[in-house]
């Protein structure tokens, strides 16, 4: 089992897109795929019409007052299932803050699930700042995917977030983090955004995924009905740019090495 964090601390970057339409995907191929939704807007859970009423998110096993896997609920789609969000997960911030283990809450609460093996994959939605609740998906994750908009601005973005990532391997949080890859979002055949995806592989070269996620009207609506991309426009660019992503995802976590770390 392998746990992945997608983050990103500048909003608005197709993060949450990302999240929940990979995972849809990556359950589409056959695997079993696990979303934990880290951020109390809860965009992924509804996204992916989860109920978000029921109460059930990371909160309280971050806390150590109730196991995770007590909080995992099924999807609509086969071999996919969730861990939804709300907003108690805000309340995080201030009840960890002053804890001397508030950066490996979520590691721990992980145990269990590493052990019984029952996911292929783990991904983590993770909000966009670079509170309490990103440093512990940092913390308990094997690996970091970074959804990157196609502007300059995103550039600044990146140098943040991996710069928390060697700060959380120096402090011993997680000595073995390393980067799966940058993934270029709401691309527009433009001149800028170009500049800006070639600027990018000229300083992280192959850690950049080839798929590139198109911005369309489509892509946006999808979650305002409850649906990942692949159902609400299975033929569309989005849903076969996701597709895509998913493949190339697999290509490399079966390639013999892994080179890239953040």
């Amino acid at each position: 089992m392998k746990i992945i964090a997608v983050a990103n601390q500048k909003g608005g970057v197709g993060k949450t897109t990302t999240s929940m339409n990979l995972s849809v995907c990556l359950a589409e191929l056959g695997k079993k795929v696990l979303l934990v939704d880290l951020d109390p807007q809860a965009n992924a859970s509804s996204g992916l019409g989860v109920d978000i009423e029921n109460g059930t998110s990371a909160y309280l096993p971050m806390l150590g007052e109730m196991a995770l896997q007590d909080c995992i609920v099924a999807t609509a789609y086969k071999n996919l299932w969730v861990v939804p969000a709300n907003l108690d997960l805000a309340g995080v911030e201030v009840e960890l803050i002053r804890a001397g283990d508030h950066l490996t809450r979520l590691r721990r609460a992980f145990e269990q699930i590493r052990q019984a093996a029952a996911f292929d994959y783990v991904l983590l939605d993770c909000p966009p700042s670079l509170g309490v609740l990103m440093t512990n998906a940092l913390s308990a994750a094997d690996e970091i995917l970074v959804p990157l908009q196609c502007e300059y601005y995103s550039l600044e973005g990146l140098a943040k977030i991996i710069g928390v990532c060697e700060q959380l391997r120096d402090a011993g949080a997680n000595p073995d983090l390393q980067l799966c890859g940058i993934v270029m979002t709401m691309y527009l055949r433009t001149n800028h955004a170009n500049q800006v995806i070639a600027e990018i592989q000229k300083h992280y070269g192959e850690v950049i995924f080839k798929t590139v996620i198109p911005r369309t009207i489509r892509l946006a609506e999808a979650p305002s009905h409850g649906q990942p991309i692949v159902q609400y426009e299975s033929s569309g660019l989005g849903a076969a740019a996701y597709r895509a992503l998913a493949k190339e995802f697999l290509a490399r976590e079966s390639a013999p090495t892994q080179e890239a770390q953040a």
